[in-house]
């Protein structure tokens, strides 16, 4: 009796942790961003044409990412470098969750490898930064039209080639804020607009929440951040074959499977998990 009494007691005081710690997971403040579209912004840094290779790779690391999702992967604008790497990209991604499953990976990912301009095999370091920014929707951020200047131009491709007929190109500045966004991409000034629009109501969105949310909890002003995208997170080390994730202090040494969108969720599942032990420790304090 002894012996089941003891084993009955130990199972019991594991459930009670286990109920515990969904207690604490209900009681967290929610994300209401976390369900939404998001878009994602690439831009070479430091590393000249290798950081715009790089960016290139990054790019397409997450619309590879976001196909094996199942997500909507649109691309929103390009602009191509010399070496026909991206000095800037981004997208609107449409699927469920996506600005949840993505939102921690805003900052500088920082790249090591020998670049196809090094002639002497001498190894280079390179950077390039994100930005997810949560869609917003019409009544997130609504647009008077008195605040905005469009301007129209021409738009072209490498060394004018392609240059369009037509004032095709889109350039929207929202004067209050004096965000601007410029889209060319598309050979219908409607549809550059548009994708024009909906840039600009994400970054007015976020602007928002970061002012709204920035005397909540340092869990809260971590998450949504500044617009401060300075710090490095991440080092993708090609001659040593590994990725490194300097926030939870994860290495993945298959780095072909992480540039394919194939193993991106181990860092992201450790972000998610970090996130909400923090949480949960930031609230248990508050007892």
């Amino acid at each position: 009796m002894r012996d089941m009494i003891t084993e009955e007691m130990s199972e019991a005081l594991d459930e009670e942790k286990k109920l515990q710690h969904r207690l604490l997971r209900s009681l967290l403040p929610k994300d209401d961003a976390d369900e939404r579209d998001c878009i994602l912004e690439v831009r070479a840094g430091t590393g000249g044409e290798e950081a715009s290779l790089f960016a290139m790779d990054v790019f397409r690391m997450y619309e590879k990412f976001s196909q094996n999702k199942g997500w909507k992967f649109d691309v929103v604008e390009i602009m191509v470098s010399n070496l026909k790497g991206y000095k800037e990209a981004s997208a609107a991604i449409s699927g469920a969750g996506a600005y949840g499953q993505l939102k921690f990976e805003s900052g500088v990912h920082r790249v090591q490898r020998v670049p196809v301009t090094e002639k002497s095999g001498r190894l280079h370091t390179s950077a390039v930064s994100v930005a997810i920014l949560p869609q917003a929707s019409e009544v997130d951020a609504q647009l008077r039209n008195e605040d905005l200047r469009i301007d129209t131009y021409r738009s072209g491709g490498s060394g004018g080639q392609h240059a369009n007929t037509t004032n095709s190109a889109v350039r929207i500045t929202h004067i209050p804020s004096g965000l601007t966004v410029a889209i060319q991409d598309e050979r219908s000034q409607h549809m550059n607009k548009a994708k024009a629009l909906k840039v600009l109501c994400a970054k007015l969105y976020e602007m928002e929440r970061s002012r709204l949310h920035a005397t909540r909890s340092k869990l809260r002003a971590e998450q949504i951040g500044s617009g401060d995208r300075s710090e490095r997170i991440r080092t993708y080390n090609f001659p040593q074959g590994r990725v490194t994730d300097h926030r939870v202090g994860i290495t993945h040494h298959a780095i072909d499977e992480v540039m394919e969108g194939e193993s991106l969720d181990i860092f992201i599942n450790a972000l998610l998990l970090q996130d909400e032990m923090d949480a949960i420790a930031s609230f248990s304090s508050l007892e």
